[in-house]
C-alpha cells in the first residue's frame, strides 16, 4: 500500500509538472505577442514621426523657396523705383542671399524665420517704391500748378464774399474777385456720398454766415462742429466772426469752375471742397492775407480745432492760397 501511494504521487507530480510547463509556455507565448505588438507600435510611431518631420521640413523649405523667388522678382521690378536711397533694395538682396545659402539644410524653424525676414525686407521695398511714386506725383502736380499759374490771367474769378461784393482799382486791400461768380453749394439731392455729391445727412451749416445769394455755408458735420468752436475763439481774439467765401462745392459747380478756370481749378471729383472738408475765406489781402492778424491767428490756433493751412497752400508752397483751409480732424 505504501508503494502504491508512492507511485500515485510520482504520477501526480509528473502531471503537475506537465501542466506547469504548459502554462509557462502559454505565458511565454502571450508575453511574446505583447512584445511583438509593442515593438510594432514603436516602429509605427517612429516611422510616423519621421514622416511628419520630413513633411514639416519640406513645407517650410518650399515656403522659403517661394518667398525667395518672389523677392528676386521684386528686386528686378523695383530697379530705379525707390529714388536715390537704394537701401531697402540692398537689404532685400542681402536677405535673399543669406536665405539661399541656408535653405538646403535649414530646419523648419530656421526656414520659417528666414521666410519672415525675406517677406519683411520685401515689404520695405514696396513701401519705398510707393513713397517714391507719391513723391514723383506730388512733384509733377506742383509743376503743373506752377505752369497753370504762369498761364492763368492776373485776375482770379471767385465768388463774392458774404461780407461784401467785389471791388476794382489800385487799392492794395481790394479783393481779387472778377469774372463769373461761383458760390458755395447746398447738399446734393440724392447724393451718394462721393466727392461733390454729399447728401444732407452728411452736412451741417455754420450758424453765423450765409453767402451773398443767401445759401448757408455747409461742411461735413464734424468739420462744422469744429469750425463753430474755432469761430468762438476767433471772435474772442479778433472781435468779429470768421468770414467765409466758399465751403462745400458740388460736382456740377466744380465742372463749371474747371471749364472757366482751366487747370487752376481742381479736376471734378478731386477737390477738397467736394468732400465738405475745406473752406475759403474772402480773398481780401489786408484782412486775411499772408501778413494779416487773422491769418496769423488761424495758422497758429486752427490746428487745435482740426483746421489747417495745407503745406501746398502756404506762402512758399506749390500753390499758394492764403484763403484756403482744410479740416484734418
Amino acid at each position: 500500500m505504501g508503494g502504491g501511494a508512492t507511485a500515485w504521487t510520482a504520477a501526480e507530480r509528473r502531471e503537475a509538472v506537465g501542466l506547469r510547463e504548459a502554462a509557462q509556455a502559454r505565458v511565454e507565448r502571450a508575453l511574446g505577442a505583447v512584445h511583438d505588438d509593442s515593438t510594432a507600435r514603436v516602429a509605427w510611431t517612429t516611422t510616423s514621426d519621421v514622416a511628419g518631420a520630413q513633411a514639416l521640413q519640406t513645407g517650410a523649405r518650399a515656403a522659403l523657396a517661394a518667398a525667395v523667388a518672389q523677392g528676386r522678382l521684386t528686386v528686378e521690378e523695383s530697379v530705379g523705383g525707390v529714388g536715390e536711397d537704394d537701401t531697402p533694395r540692398a537689404a532685400l538682396v542681402a536677405r535673399l542671399d543669406a536665405a539661399e545659402v541656408a535653405a538646403p539644410t535649414a530646419s523648419p524653424t530656421l526656414a520659417r524665420r528666414l521666410t519672415a525676414e525675406v517677406v519683411e525686407a520685401e515689404q520695405a521695398v514696396h513701401a519705398a517704391v510707393a513713397a517714391e511714386a507719391e513723391r514723383v506725383a506730388a512733384a509733377e502736380q506742383a509743376a503743373a500748378r506752377q505752369a497753370a499759374r504762369a498761364a492763368a490771367p492776373a485776375v482770379r474769378p471767385r465768388a463774392a464774399a458774404a461780407t461784401g461784393g467785389s471791388s476794382t482799382g489800385t487799392d492794395r486791400c481790394a479783393t481779387t474777385y472778377g469774372g463769373p461768380a461761383f458760390y458755395t453749394s447746398a447738399p446734393t439731392e440724392g447724393g451718394d456720398g462721393s466727392n461733390g455729391r454729399l447728401p444732407a445727412s452728411a452736412l451741417s451749416a455754420v450758424s453765423w454766415a450765409r453767402d451773398s445769394r443767401g445759401t448757408p455755408f455747409y461742411l461735413r458735420s464734424d468739420a462744422t462742429a469744429a469750425l463753430e468752436r474755432l469761430n468762438v475763439a476767433f471772435r474772442a481774439a479778433l472781435g468779429h466772426h470768421l468770414a467765409l467765401d466758399l465751403t462745400y462745392r458740388d460736382h456740377d459747380t466744380q465742372v463749371a469752375m474747371r471749364a472757366a478756370l482751366g487747370s487752376v481749378a481742381a479736376v471734378p471729383g478731386t477737390s477738397s471742397h467736394g468732400t465738405g472738408l475745406a473752406l475759403d475765406v474772402p480773398e481780401l489781402p489786408c484782412t486775411y492775407g499772408w501778413d494779416s492778424p487773422a491769418r496769423a491767428w488761424l495758422v497758429a490756433n486752427g490746428p487745435a480745432y482740426g483746421w489747417v493751412s495745407p503745406t501746398w497752400a502756404r506762402q512758399n508752397g506749390s500753390n499758394p492760397e492764403y484763403w484756403h483751409y482744410e479740416y484734418r480732424g
